[in-house]
């Protein structure tokens, strides 16, 4: 059994879970790359290979943490496991900040950069003669390279609806997780698990209210991935931004469940810590794509 000394750094003992996860993303990758091809003959088993790689993913995903979670309720973890942990955190939010840099980058280049240039070129000696360069960009439009283009008909997504309403969840929903933050800080149980449980709420709730706002979007506004520059910007920074919004759902519901076992203390609680780290970092990210995205 793995020990830790005074003072020293806790090394758990080797274990299966990595080859078996490594395991289970090739067969989901595999399984993918069949599916393309269901059409060839031996190539039909491609979803079934994704769905069996995905159940050992997540039968790994719940093994590990629930090892990693014994071990911290088990005192294995002290202070110099604190700070890893917390670096480590913080190194990822920080892969996030550039990942959500780069999408807003792109967006950034086509408004500002890319569609104008295209839509100012001589008429004469260009082969985008009819570009159309204002934005909301809806694509290329008229003759480009000889081919003749229908300009995608869309209506762009407003401000002041649902996108309005779920960045008041947000912004709600960061208040309530540091109200539950305080509660534990206090050791006031009932505050802890009533913020998380609220937050979880309303975190379910802007994912729906997402959902229907795409639903609403590919069917009453024509506004698809196909809705040229715009509408791959657009999906692109809400979908992904709706994605990590999910993983943070699920975060928070494993650590309402730990809460309401009585994991944590005013003094050991990096696990909530970091999860709430996530939950503000995707609250800001809402914040700089309801500006760019909806309002401006």
């Amino acid at each position: 059994m793995a020990t830790q000394s005074q003072g020293h750094y806790f090394v758990p003992n080797p274990s299966l879970y990595p080859f078996i996860l490594s395991a289970g993303l090739l067969v989901m990758a595999a399984g993918f790359i069949f599916s393309v091809n269901e059409s060839v003959p031996g190539h039909s088993a491609g979803s079934w290979m994704m769905l069996g790689g995905l159940g050992v993913i997540l039968a790994m995903i719940f093994l590990w943490l629930g090892k990693v979670i014994a071990e911290s309720q088990g005192g294995h973890y002290k202070t110099w496991e604190d700070k890893s942990f917390r670096w480590g955190m913080m190194a990822f939010i920080a892969s996030e900040v550039a990942f959500f840099a780069a999408f807003f980058g792109a967006l950034f280049y086509m408004r500002v950069i890319s569609v104008p240039e295209l839509a100012g070129f001589d008429p004469e000696f260009t082969p985008y003669k009819d570009f159309l360069g204002a934005w909301p960009s809806a694509g290329p439009g008229g003759v480009v390279l000889g081919t003749e283009y229908t300009t995608a008909q869309f209506t762009p997504m407003g401000a002041w609806g649902i996108p309005a309403i779920n960045t008041l969840i947000l912004l709600t929903s960061g208040a309530t997780v540091t109200w539950a933050h305080w509660g534990l800080l206090k050791n006031k149980r009932s505050q802890l698990v009533m913020g998380l449980f609220l937050t979880v709420v309303l975190g379910l709730l802007f994912i729906a209210l997402q959902a229907y706002e795409y639903h609403h979007a590919y069917n009453e506004l024509g506004l698809t991935l196909q809705a040229g520059a715009y509408g791959s910007t657009f999906f692109m920074l809400t979908g992904f931004h709706g994605f990590h919004v999910t993983l943070g759902t699920i975060m928070l519901i494993v650590i309402l469940l730990r809460s309401m076992k009585g994991h944590f203390s005013p003094e050991h609680h990096f696990g909530f810590e970091g999860v709430a780290w996530y939950w503000h970092f995707v609250d800001v990210v809402w914040l700089g794509l309801f500006v760019f995205v909806y309002w401006l």
